[in-house]
């Protein structure tokens, strides 16, 4: 019994910790550059012509991945090999991928879990393709996509029992996808606003990081 009530309170502790950093990233001023929470995944930004790299990673540091959180260690997943993709009309459109695995620390000290994966694309059009048939086959299986924007959504995640949250986004040639997990024994309401603020904004870095500045930007 001693065992459960230790255990119920450090969960508490946990949630009272992180909500706290909440509120104070919530009170943050700033404008929308990635460090302020919510604001970093609510924006939809006009599409541009992305690079693929073999260090993803490195986009998600040099900023906190949410208020009172650091980055941990990271794992850089990236293959410069051009993929195929199934298009319409039996296109095979080619993608190279990249992506990141980290581990972030909590504020009361657990570890949470984020990942990224980026697809860019030669052809914009086949990106967004893409994207669309992703978010139909959410919808199909009955995940609820919550719409953030026309070009992006979010569906509740799992990992073993940690509950998490996946972001989806589309933006010209690159299809991303991010998600973040918390800790088991978090329960999903203590976690979400944690959740979508990691998540926003680790894919305004990624996004961010793999945008080249110089290109003309693809046809919407």
């Amino acid at each position: 019994m001693h065992g459960k009530r230790s255990a119920a309170l450090r969960r508490a502790r946990s949630a009272a910790l992180i909500g706290l950093a909440v509120a104070v990233s919530a009170g943050c001023s700033g404008g929308d550059d990635g460090k302020s929470g919510e604001t970093a995944e609510q924006a939809a930004r006009p599409p541009g012509t992305h690079s693929w790299t073999g260090r993803p990673c490195e986009l998600l540091t040099g900023a906190a991945p949410a208020e009172g959180f650091t980055l941990g260690s990271t794992t850089d997943s990236a293959s410069s090999d051009a993929q195929e993709d199934i298009g319409e009309n039996g296109a095979r459109p080619l993608y190279r991928e990249t992506g990141c695995l980290a581990d972030l620390k909590a504020p009361d000290g657990t570890f949470w879990k984020l990942s990224t994966r980026a697809s860019v694309y030669e052809d914009p059009q086949a990106a967004r393709h893409a994207y669309r048939v992703k978010e139909d086959l959410d919808r199909a299986h009955g995940r609820g996509p919550e719409k953030v924007h026309d070009a992006a959504y979010a569906i509740p995640a799992d990992d073993g029992g940690r509950p998490g949250r996946t972001l989806l986004l589309w933006n010209g040639d690159l299809v991303l996808t991010v998600s973040a997990y918390a800790p088991h024994g978090s329960t999903e309401h203590d976690v979400q606003q944690s959740l979508e603020r990691i998540v926003g904004n680790a894919a305004r870095r990624t996004e961010d990081g793999l945008r080249d500045p110089d290109a003309s930007s693809p046809a919407p």
